[in-house]
């Protein structure tokens, strides 16, 4: 958990650089998928309660349950797979998202996965299933955002 806290101080800007220097730094592609294998051990479970149908993200070739909470104007994004693969990438977008306020969510493309050359090492379903995951968690930052104008007005 720690892992994952240092990076909720930076700003979206600072952990987009740090994590294309993190993979800058390992090998070939083998290294990287046995680093993103990683970060989804180190992604704390998803409670089974929250492992139903509602939370799956669609276009997912294996079950991706994602869910949100809005703590103090920023969204805190919890996931899990059933997948290794799967679970690290939803782990990495997580990591990049998570903390973040709604607005920047919404605007912030991660540029990261282009710049590492990670859609290109992606198989066809996996990298559907990497762009459904950042869909969802910008629909989950819209609805925040319009309940947090709602609660302004």
């Amino acid at each position: 958990m720690l892992y994952f806290l240092s990076y909720r101080t930076m700003d979206i800007h600072e952990k987009q650089e740090r994590i294309i220097k993190e993979f800058k730094v390992l090998g070939d592609w083998q290294e990287r998928y046995k680093h993103i294998i990683k970060l989804g051990q180190k992604l704390d479970p998803l409670e089974e309660k929250h492992k139903k149908d509602e939370n799956l993200v669609r276009g997912c070739q294996s079950q991706v349950w994602l869910i949100a909470e809005l703590q103090d104007g920023k969204v805190v994004f919890k996931a899990d797979s059933d997948a290794a693969i799967t679970k690290g990438l939803v782990a990495l977008m997580v990591r990049f998202y998570s903390g973040e306020d709604p607005d920047t969510i919404i605007v912030t493309k991660p540029e990261f996965i282009e710049r590492i050359g990670m859609q290109e090492h992606l198989s066809p379903t996996r990298s559907n299933g990497l762009v459904s995951m950042v869909k969802q968690m910008k629909i989950y930052a819209m609805v925040y955002k319009s309940k947090l104008q709602q609660q302004a007005s």
